[in-house]
């Protein structure tokens, strides 16, 4: 068994690409890969370290798949687990609800006991609200990826944000 769960949903394949990007630079080896329509709740008691990742659509809805497995999600017990957060979203078409999906996620794993990681600046986005930002409004509660307008950035991203949850999760 792998160190790593990592839990995602997509419907156009970003999120999907994006989460085999993470794979790939943490190393295959490391980490199990789970597309969220086909995992349990079980699944993610194998794992002391889990990385989650959904879009946000239209107006800070759940991905289909997170939606349909939600309840499920809620149930899940997160306690002593370490938790990082990768989310997808349109920050000039969706300037209100940007990230939102992922803010839910975090909240869900926090209230069941996580220990979050991966916290990542918001310097660098232009957008008007977010569910998935820190109080002091400085950092998002996980990975932000634009691939609508920012999809230039998308791979130093992922190569900054693996390399510090490699240091925060030590693996």
């Amino acid at each position: 068994m792998a160190q790593v769960g990592l839990f995602y949903g997509t419907d156009t394949g970003n999120t999907e690409r994006v989460a085999d990007m993470i794979k790939d630079k943490i190393g295959a080896d490391k980490v199990d890969v789970y597309d969220i329509a086909s995992a349990s709740a079980a699944d993610f008691a194998k794992y002391d370290k889990i990385i989650l990742g959904q879009p946000t659509w239209y107006y800070g809805e759940l991905q289909s798949s997170w939606d349909d497995f939600w309840d499920d999600f809620k149930s899940v017990d997160f306690t002593n687990k370490q938790v990082a957060c990768f989310g997808l979203g349109d920050q000039a078409d969706y300037a209100e609800y940007f990230l939102d999906a992922m803010g839910l996620m975090h909240d869900v794993a926090l209230e069941n006991g996580s220990i979050p990681v991966g916290y990542w600046s918001t310097d660098g986005y232009q957008f008007d609200e977010s569910k998935a930002v820190t109080e002091d409004g400085e950092f998002f509660v996980g990975l932000a990826i634009d691939e609508d307008q920012q999809p230039e950035m998308t791979a130093e991203r992922v190569d900054q944000w693996v390399d510090q949850i490699k240091e925060e999760m030590e693996f």
